[in-house]
């Protein structure tokens, strides 16, 4: 019966670990290929292959979390057996996908991935829809989303990692994206900003 026991086990936590990567796998592709489709539906030109925003920073933080992943799981199995994390992680992802493509579809147009620093007739101030709640649903998904991948792998590295350079990378694009906001908009940002949070942990 204990033999039976350990062997069933052993499937269940081999269950739970196989789930986790394969969920993971699947959260990058469908963000990556959900986030080039858009672009190509709503911009329609100068979409390149950068529209996939998978950079070289990008790919060394995935293969490190993945690194980390198996190594865990061969030397700290328990690590990886913790299911009520992983789907807690699996929310996270789920959430901050949602939240990313509010931002784009409410956003329309004026959503893109390079900070615009000239001003179009076609730039407007975005404050309805998902806009209401954070004035950055785009970087506030992403942000969830990108740490969320790390508590679903169960990862503790990993997870702090993330945290911390999405946190750093976001506190300073937000900086240099909100001086040209207030150029192009003046007061009229600064009550919105004012109003909304930037949706980045501790950062107003």
């Amino acid at each position: 019966m204990g033999f039976i026991s350990l062997t069933r086990m052993t499937e269940i936590n081999n269950y739970t670990a196989n789930r986790q990567l394969w969920q993971m796998f699947f959260a990058v592709i469908f963000f990556h290929v959900s986030e080039f489709i858009l672009a190509i539906i709503i911009h329609r030109t100068n979409i390149t292959p950068k529209s996939l925003l998978i950079s070289k920073n990008y790919l060394l933080a995935m293969t490190f979390s993945l690194l980390e992943y198996f190594i865990e799981r061969h030397f700290f199995p328990e690590l990886k057996e913790h299911w009520w994390i992983s789907n807690l992680g699996l929310t996270m992802v789920i959430v901050g996908e949602i939240i990313r493509k509010l931002a784009i579809l409410t956003a329309g147009q004026a959503f893109t991935h390079l900070i615009k620093v000239d001003y179009d007739h076609h730039h407007k101030l975005v404050t309805h829809g998902i806009y209401r709640v954070v004035r950055h649903p785009g970087y506030s998904g992403f942000f969830i989303w990108s740490v969320g991948t790390q508590i679903m792998l169960c990862n503790p590295v990993s997870m702090v990692a993330f945290m911390f350079v999405v946190w750093r990378f976001f506190s300073f694009r937000i900086t240099y994206e909100e001086y040209y906001l207030r150029r192009f908009f003046g007061s009229q940002y600064d009550d919105y900003a004012q109003r909304v949070s930037s949706g980045i942990p501790f950062f107003k």
